[in-house]
């Protein structure tokens, strides 16, 4: 494992502290349930997901914003019927987080099946790291352990505010990657790159005004979007590919999409290879929208701080 600021969180003896008992209890519900045959969680995590709507509160608002936002083409009754399969996704992405930090491997690896997987391989021939930009897709989770079979990664995540939590998403993610890196170490992300690794980043969320320009993203024309791509993006002899994680619409396991070589990439335009990637992430969700985290506030930092709020 590389020695750089990757996080390596331990077992803690605190953990046993009566303010992680109900941390514990959740984690062994979900251990539990994780056994149980695939589609049966999968039947369950929609379950929890229309429960999850009819409970509603402030996701529920942001879902259908979003989702009437982002696709004015449709009908008011076809964007109902988008966000109640988004919250089905959004309950069986909890079984999925299950099935990804505890499914043995034999188990796990037949659920997974990959397209374009030459294009990684030739990305890593060139001898240089490889940047994938991913999405915030809800079978994310489970899908980062089969990344890991196509070839071991790097993860530049955020992690969790729950210490005990934490270990067990840090124990979980890392089982067939390499190591995960904090959000706030760029160095150590920009490190892995210069040493081939091949690194997982994923841009389409809003995180905050800083380090963030305003540009187009599905009908939004101002969209507060991160400069972080670039930054990784123009390390020496770095390849970029966009990576797309989807749970296959019979339920019978998980499909990874490797896109070409972003050819040109970065151009020494930042504003208009971000428009780039924007319209490459669009372009990737819109293969399974339902299936997308819309209940995060992606709209929520505006161009002006004077402008009115999006939500």
């Amino acid at each position: 494992m590389s020695k750089n600021k990757s996080l390596q969180t331990k077992f803690k003896a605190a953990f046993f502290l009566p303010k992680y008992w109900l941390t514990w209890l959740l984690v062994i519900i979900l251990y539990s349930i994780s056994w149980l045959p695939h589609k049966l969680q999968l039947m369950l995590g929609r379950l929890v997901g229309r429960l999850m709507m009819k409970v509603g509160g402030t996701r529920l608002k942001v879902a259908i914003k979003n989702i009437d936002v982002c696709f004015p083409e449709l009908s008011a009754e076809q964007r109902q019927q988008m966000v109640k399969k988004n919250f089905e996704n959004t309950g069986i992405a909890l079984f999925e987080t299950g099935m990804g930090w505890w499914w043995p491997e034999w188990r796990i690896r037949r659920k997974m099946h990959f397209t374009g997987l030459d294009n990684l391989k030739n990305a890593i021939a060139a001898d240089g790291g490889v940047l994938l930009l991913a999405m915030h897709n809800l079978s994310l989770e489970v899908c980062a352990r089969g990344i890991g079979f196509a070839h071991p990664t790097v993860v530049f995540y955020r992690p969790n505010h729950n210490q005990l939590m934490e270990y067990f998403q840090h124990k979980g993610r890392a089982r067939s990657n390499k190591y995960m890196i904090d959000k706030s170490d760029v160095k150590s992300m920009m490190k892995a790159l210069r040493d081939q690794e091949v690194c997982i980043y994923l841009p389409d969320q809003d995180y905050g005004r800083r380090r963030s320009i305003f540009i187009p993203y599905f009908n939004v024309k101002q969209a507060a979007t991160t400069t972080g791509t670039m930054i990784f993006a123009r390390q020496k002899k770095v390849q970029t590919i966009m990576i797309t994680p989807t749970r296959l619409p019979d339920d019978s396991g998980y499909n990874i999409d490797f896109s070409p070589v972003f050819a040109d990439f970065p151009s020494g335009d930042d504003e208009q290879d971000l428009i780039r990637v924007n319209q490459q992430l669009e372009k990737a969700i819109r293969k399974q929208p339902e299936q997308h985290m819309w209940l995060h506030r992606r709209f929520k930092t505006r161009p002006n701080k004077t402008d009115e709020k999006f939500y």
